[in-house]
């Protein structure tokens, strides 16, 4: 397989809050051979999220807030989600405490970064630092909800761990990151760590 990869054709189609632009790029294929594709490619910077976990009380602090993409798919509008957003500059566990006190109000604690990966490659640059993080029980800075200024309007839910993870199963909660961070710290209680 050839990694020679050439752009040939960079088409601006909107830049607004992120870049979406056309790309028309040349790749080595699995046979020796090339191909010219045509691929719509959406940039906006990348992300950090974290699942606050209380072990003592099996607890996650989860959100729940609007979501235009999942309502114009045919889904609820409103998702349930870990804490998360962009890095703005920030190292992704910085941006993963900033988010999380956003939020929900709690400072994540002893934050552990399980992965860093993408959540769409096929049309996001978009890579995701996901962690784990503990939280103390009733020991909110303020009540979380978001920056009122860019819009936020979130909702900040403390479930049960088994709860949440039967919330997957049901279809109630289908954000990959939050799937992906769930079942994560279950794998790893499971095992002991």
């Amino acid at each position: 397989m050839s990694s020679k990869v050439k752009i040939n054709r960079v088409t601006k189609l909107s830049h607004n809050w992120g870049r979406f632009d056309n790309y028309e790029v040349t790749h080595g294929r699995r046979d020796g051979s090339e191909q010219t594709v045509t691929r719509e490619v959406y940039d906006h910077g990348s992300a950090a999220a974290v699942l606050l976990y209380a072990p003592q009380a099996r607890t996650v602090i989860l959100t729940r807030q609007f979501r235009l993409p999942p309502y114009l798919n045919g889904d609820p509008a409103w998702l349930i989600e870990v804490p998360a957003g962009l890095l703005d500059g920030e190292a992704p566990a910085l941006a993963a405490q900033r988010e999380a006190l956003e939020e929900t109000g709690y400072a994540g604690e002893d934050l552990v970064l399980l992965c860093n990966v993408y959540m769409s490659p096929g049309s996001l640059t978009e890579k995701c630092a996901c962690y784990l993080g503990r939280y103390t029980p009733g020991q909110q800075a303020h009540q979380g909800g978001g920056l009122a200024a860019e819009g936020e309007d979130i909702e900040v839910l403390e479930l049960d761990l088994d709860q949440a993870l039967a919330m997957i199963e049901a279809g109630d909660i289908a954000d990959a990151k939050t799937v992906l961070l769930l079942q994560a710290l279950a794998l790893r209680l499971a095992a002991g760590l």
